[in-house]
């Protein structure tokens, strides 16, 4: 079978690992609380989109908090989060990670926030197809959502009448946030700060658009989750490269006290996804099986390959059910305890 042409400059989004701005430099010191004290977690590549690259998480044994290192830069994320025709996909693992996402979560996001009366108006961070703002109107049929992203996904939100208002960028950037200072009664970031590039910027910046008393409603991942030492590089909520961060609870709380915030509370129960065991072995099994045809692949791999790694995932899904089975059995102990691998938190902004 004839090579297939050596790409050329602009293909760089097929081959990220190619060029030096895709990465920061290494930080020999914790972006959470500066301590030189890290050690290393793993080293991994994409394990669910096969992308090229080698990755490395680093943990702070002072504050705990998990990150990136050397961290992607703005433009190697946004070539990893871009859809590459023919890239392969796992579709075991993207419907496992869809979990956290489901109407069911999003309901329980927006259950949370009844206590606190109808706010006026609601701003979601990181919102994407604004399925979230769709489900809370459910609960909150006279508030006025706005929703905010970095792609155009929120624009076409919008025309869909998910929300009312559409921005497109980060929070962090003054040119979004100043129109917007003090303007909100709830601010919520639902698996948002993972994968920002300064997580505590992004706090902040949410804290700035909050009405005086308002309330922000975050849910992220766990890096503290038995699971996460259980598993490894295995362990789904890693997801290399586009996870970024990942803050312990402790952390999250001590910042926003710190600037003046109430924490009204912290919770683990609602927020476990049950995907821990099968994601793993998805993820495994993926990668014992022949490797499978990518774009970025200088040589395609024989049919027989591609033809064996098909059957051979197809036979292996029984025992991925399997394991999502066990998940959900151990589920109502596992969201108890230090199993846990997301958390939400509330916190009031000072009045």
């Amino acid at each position: 079978m004839p090579a297939r042409p050596a790409p050329t400059a602009p293909s760089a989004a097929h081959a990220p690992h190619a060029t030096a701005r895709v990465h920061e430099p290494r930080r020999d010191d914790c972006p959470w609380c500066g301590s030189a004290r890290l050690r290393n977690r793993l080293r991994t590549g994409d394990l669910r989109q096969y992308k090229p690259g080698s990755f490395t998480v680093d943990e702070c044994r002072d504050c705990g908090h998990t990150f990136q290192n050397p961290r992607l830069t703005a433009e190697g994320l946004a070539l990893h989060h871009r859809t590459v025709r023919g890239a392969p996909r796992d579709p075991a693992s993207d419907g496992l990670l869809a979990l956290r996402g489901s109407r069911a979560r999003h309901r329980s996001a927006a259950r949370a926030m009844r206590r606190f009366g109808e706010p006026e108006s609601w701003l979601d961070v990181g919102t994407g197809h604004a399925r979230f703002p769709a489900t809370a109107r459910e609960f909150f049929p006279y508030t006025a959502f706005d929703g905010l992203d970095t792609t155009p996904r929120v624009v076409r939100a919008r025309s869909a009448d998910r929300v009312e208002e559409a921005h497109v960028g980060r929070l962090t950037d003054p040119r979004i946030a100043s129109p917007l200072r003090g303007r909100y009664d709830v601010v919520s970031m639902l698996h948002h700060l993972e994968g920002t590039p300064d997580p505590r910027a992004e706090l902040h910046a949410a804290l700035s658009v909050l009405r005086p008393g308002g309330h922000l409603l975050v849910e992220t991942l766990n890096p503290q989750s038995v699971f996460a030492a259980l598993l490894g590089r295995w362990w789904l909520a890693y997801d290399q490269p586009r996870h970024l961060h990942l803050i312990p609870p402790r952390n999250l709380r001590a910042e926003l006290e710190a600037a003046g915030c109430t924490i009204v509370t912290v919770d683990h129960r609602p927020t476990h996804v049950p995907h821990d065991l099968s994601g793993a072995l998805a993820l495994s099994l993926s990668h014992a099986l022949p490797a499978p045809d990518t774009p970025w692949r200088a040589i395609p791999p024989p049919p027989v390959h591609r033809h064996a790694r098909e059957v051979l995932l197809r036979a292996g899904m029984p025992l991925v059910a399997l394991a999502a089975t066990a998940d959900h059995l151990i589920a109502p102990v596992a969201r108890r305890t230090r199993f846990a691998n997301a958390y939400r938190l509330i916190a009031r902004a000072a009045p």
